[in-house]
């Protein structure tokens, strides 16, 4: 069983028991989350769509815990003007453990 689940403007194939990075959620370490813009839920040949969301579904997640990502380098320059600017970009992420999927109606 999984399901396509929508956060921080992102989609996301998750199963029961499986780890992923998603963008910052404003949730303590420790606790539960509920995702309840579920997109797709597959249970063997049992698929249900959503439009756009699937009524009732809800996938429950722990938070493990909160990161940043690599720096991402960005550099502007322009040749021959003597101007070159350098800035970077960590991207902030919540880890999340997907406990249970409820299918819904």
């Amino acid at each position: 069983m999984y399901a396509v689940i929508k956060t921080g403007g992102k989609q996301y194939r998750v199963a029961e028991g499986a780890t992923l990075k998603v963008e910052r959620l404003e949730a303590e370490a420790g606790s539960t989350v509920d995702l309840t813009d579920v997109l797709m839920v597959v249970d063997g040949d049992n698929v249900k769509v959503g439009s756009p969301m699937v009524k009732g579904a809800k996938v429950t997640a722990k938070v493990v815990g909160h990161g940043r990502g690599p720096k991402i380098r960005i550099v502007k320059f322009r040749r021959r003007k003597h101007h070159q600017k350098s800035t970077g970009h960590r991207q902030a992420y919540t880890e999340i453990s997907i406990d249970k999927i409820a299918a819904g109606a």
